[in-house]
């Protein structure tokens, strides 16, 4: 009978905090388990590892905790079904890669030796040509050119522009129209893009001959404002191109004249060249399909480059990518071909030769495919750096199937299913078909970047902070004009830790402004002192009354039923010189506590004056909330209930106070900038975003690891922490704790 896999994970108060190589620790495990000496994760546990149905990881690109928590009530799938939540530094360049191990700081084996015999263990030996799928796709023999280029259905299936298709109005045809043969001239095309709030947009544009002559290499200055230049991959520069003249139809124009009436265009994964230039060509030859792989896979050009060609392309001490350079390597890759036959392509092996290389690269800590001259010459005083393997190649040599779904190129390894679609319901559908067929799959889902510039985000982490300010702000009043501030802060002190609190006197009669530091303590104020005697006068105690808070008690109630705070309380009141061991003895005979998290002052390291309980189960929780409120502790009268904040949030919002003090805190008379266009139909977009999650997730088997994770980013405007969300699918559809 299957087990039921379960995760648990010490993920409260301020231990939510995880590292991008504590994250490939879990899903390291997750994907191999000990059959491949992998290790269960430091930091959280995986029960019945081996009846894992499959890990599906689900990545929100250039998303980080302060879209989760700006839109929190819209993203209402994940916040219910998550139950565990951790904290990541902001994304590196590199992000997807240090998830499956390609080139992050390594836990190091015990020996090279020990390394090698046990990644060789996955090899499986060669099978036959008949069954290389090259030599399905085209034969053993010999062809011409023009049996290599697609067909109309293969430019319909790998997204190609064509004709009288819906997403091609306006495109230019290159009326290379003439009937193509065997000896029609091969042209290489290869573009580099960068990000505009339009998408990806030309800004370099190179072409050569079949010689390799290059006939265009031409700089593009796109008509949308660039919002990331993308210069690890592009080569370009802000600087490069602000004397830049040239505009996308004049490459057009220039392209059209010179290619010949039956050209046939050279390029690897050229749909996406082609569709960045907005032009039509019907006879290409793509040869990131040429050199067929199973499942759809596709090598990467810099690894066909190597293994086929012999040469060294990309080199990563170089800035950026030289399109003339991949556009000449696509050519030559497509001659070799074409000369040499599809049955001595397939007599490379190339499958083999890579995981073999990659495995290499592990136990003699070199790149495969480094190109000798470019390499780094560390000093002899360094000490030895081991990368962390790619746990992906031991799925994909033995022949199970890791697939990785998004928007543009995941994958730089080579090893996985790589799809690019236009549309995260594209990026949907595909998931929902291919998702069920592989046991490890990473799917990106992405916003349009004009909802993700960095002054719209901006805008989100002022109005967040405000909202949480106006949130943590309760008003209490009237008093007496002489009435006893002592008494006051005292009471209201019993509600949890007070940040500030001040006099208001702008009215009739004073009030008292007072900011807490935690949610709880606010609302607790506002539910057990709202029209009760202090200090002498009956009061009323209020938030302030904004454009942010007019939607606080549905906030405040959705909180309350967070997955993340069940069977958590909150408990205020309690002595400062009480010891975390001190209220361990004081609440164990609590039925079923699990754990009690007592914060501290960052700055002087006191204990504050609330806890959080959390127990195992959510019945014992509302039992323990009836004992405790009123309870006296060492002569102090307890105050409690259900928990807002008490794991990643609590955290999230410490840091975020933390900061709006550094900025000066918030104006409360500051009138908050309307709400703009952009955010409305940001809203949406996230909606429809979570549903898509809520549809994959739903599809996936039971005891399926899901994780979903917000890498976070870093901009002009400072870095923005990622969000990871986890938990295993259980018979309920939820993910278990």
């Amino acid at each position: 009978q299957e087990k039921p896999c379960r995760l648990s994970a010490a993920l409260f108060g301020e231990r939510c905090e995880v590292s991008h190589d504590q994250v490939y620790e879990l899903l390291q495990y997750a994907a191999l388990g000990k059959r491949h000496n992998a290790t269960q994760p430091s930091w959280c546990h995986i029960y019945h590892q081996s009846h894992l149905a499959g890990v599906v990881v689900i990545v929100l690109h250039e998303m980080s905790q302060l879209h989760f928590y700006k839109f929190y009530l819209h993203f209402r799938h994940l916040r219910k079904v998550f139950r565990h939540r951790f904290t990541l530094p902001p994304s590196s360049a590199n992000f997807l890669a240090s998830l499956y191990g390609e080139g992050a700081s390594p836990k190091p084996p015990n020996t090279a030796q020990d390394l090698i015999s046990t990644s060789t263990e996955c090899i499986p030996k060669s099978s036959g040509l008949q069954r290389d799928p090259i030599i399905r796709k085209y034969g053993e023999a010999k062809r011409g050119l023009t049996s290599y280029t697609l067909t109309l259905e293969e430019l319909k299936k790998n997204d190609y522009p064509m004709k009288d298709s819906p997403g091609c109005k306006g495109y230019i045809c290159t009326e290379c129209d003439h009937q193509r043969t065997d000896s029609s001239p091969l042209f290489g095309l290869d573009c580099e893009m960068c990000l505009t709030a339009r998408g990806n947009e030309v800004t370099r544009v190179s072409l050569v001959d079949a010689r390799g002559q290059c006939l265009l290499n031409e700089l593009v200055k796109p008509e949308s404002e660039i919002v990331n230049y993308r210069t690890r991959y592009s080569g370009i520069t802000r600087k490069m191109l602000l004397p830049v003249k040239t505009r996308l139809p004049d490459v057009q124009t220039r392209i059209k004249k010179i290619l010949p009436h039956d050209a046939v265009l050279v390029g690897h994964s050229l749909n996406a060249d082609l569709q960045a230039l907005q032009m039509i060509h019907s006879s290409v030859i793509d040869t990131s399909l040429l050199f067929a792989r199973n499942e759809g896979r596709r090598f990467k050009l810099k690894f066909l480059a190597k293994a086929v060609l012999g040469k060294e392309i990309q080199c990563e001490q170089r800035l950026g990518h030289d399109p003339a350079e991949d556009a000449r390597a696509a050519v030559e890759l497509a001659q070799f071909f074409i000369e040499k036959g599809p049955a001595k392509v397939a007599e490379l092996n190339l499958e083999m030769l890579l995981a073999a290389e990659r495995l290499t690269e592990v136990s003699q800590n070199k790149s495969v495919i480094q190109p000798q001259g470019c390499r780094v010459q560390k000093q002899l005083s360094d000490p030895p750096h081991l990368s962390k393997p790619c746990f992906l190649d031991c799925l994909q040599v033995t022949g199970q199937k890791p697939l990785l779904l998004g928007r543009q190129e995941l994958d730089s390894s080579g090893l996985c299913q790589s799809n690019l679609s236009t549309s995260n319901k594209q990026i949907l559908q595909r998931a929902l078909k291919d998702v069920p067929l592989s046991t490890f799959s990473i799917i990106q889902f992405s916003l349009d970047p004009e909802y993700i510039a960095s002054h719209l985000l901006a805008g989100f982490c002022e109005k967040v902070t405000n909202k949480l300010t106006d949130m943590l702000t309760i008003y209490a009043g009237p008093f007496e004009e002489n009435f006893c501030l002592k008494s006051v802060r005292k009471e209201f002190g019993r509600c949890g830790p007070i940040q500030s609190l001040t006099v208001v006197t702008e009215t009739h009669q004073p009030y008292v402004c007072i900011q807490y530091e935690v949610l709880e303590a606010a609302q607790l104020a506002t539910e057990s002192l709202n029209g009760a005697e202090v200090a002498g006068s009956c009061i009323k105690v209020q938030r302030p009354v904004t454009a942010a808070t007019l939607d606080c008690d549905i906030l405040i109630k959705e909180l309350e039923l967070d997955i993340e705070n069940e069977g958590v309380i909150y408990v205020a009141g309690l002595k400062k010189s009480l010891t975390e061991t001190d209220l361990q003895e004081e609440f164990s005979k609590l039925k079923d506590l699990e754990t009690l998290f007592l914060p501290k002052d960052h700055r002087s390291g006191k204990h504050k004056n609330c806890c959080f309980l959390k127990f195992q189960k959510l019945q014992s929780a509302v039992d323990a909330l009836e004992v405790i409120n009123g309870w006296v502790l060492k002569g102090r009268k307890l105050r409690s209930r259900n928990a807002l904040a008490s794991g990643h949030l609590w955290r999230w919002i410490w840091q975020m106070n933390h900061s709006s003090r550094k900025q000066g805190g918030n104006n409360l008379n500051e009138k908050k900038a309307p709400l703009c266009d952009s955010e409305q139909d940001l809203k949406k977009k996230v909606k429809k975003l979570d549903s898509h999650i809520k549809k994959l997730y739903r599809s996936l088997q039971n005891n399926t690891l899901c994780v979903v994770l917000f890498p976070g980013m870093k901009s002009i405007h400072g870095s923005q922490s990622g969000l990871g969300l986890m938990g295993v699918k259980d018979d309920g559809g939820s993910s278990a704790c």
